[in-house]
């Protein structure tokens, strides 16, 4: 896959997850996908279960603002917030393509 479509698949991604459009949101997944939370140690596998785990979540953003994308080839790195009831919470997200979906995010 080209970085340009990559790059608009990313843009498609976090502009569905900051209007709440979970379907939309997972698309970009591979249904192997794998997800790991570093700060919760939390590893969630497969697409399904992520998008179950996210549109669950009980805290829901109210905000979202990306700061920046960087990548190349298939490892592609993004920085946002997200406000939770007021409070930014600073984010990195790294994210793993094969054949134009993402395999691995952290």
């Amino acid at each position: 896959m080209e970085e340009q479509q990559i790059q608009e698949s990313l843009n498609a991604h976090w502009q569905a997850s900051a209007a709440g459009d979970v379907n939309t949101e997972h698309d970009i997944y591979d249904d192997d996908a794998i997800c790991d939370y570093p700060q919760s140690g939390e590893r969630i596998f497969g697409r399904n279960n992520l998008q179950a785990l996210r549109s669950h979540h009980p805290g829901k953003p109210s905000g979202f603002n990306i700061r920046r994308m960087l990548g190349r080839g298939d490892l592609w790195i993004t920085e946002y917030t997200i406000d939770y009831k007021g409070q930014p919470a600073y984010t990195v997200s790294i994210m793993e393509f094969r054949n134009g979906k993402v395999v691995h995010e952290t």
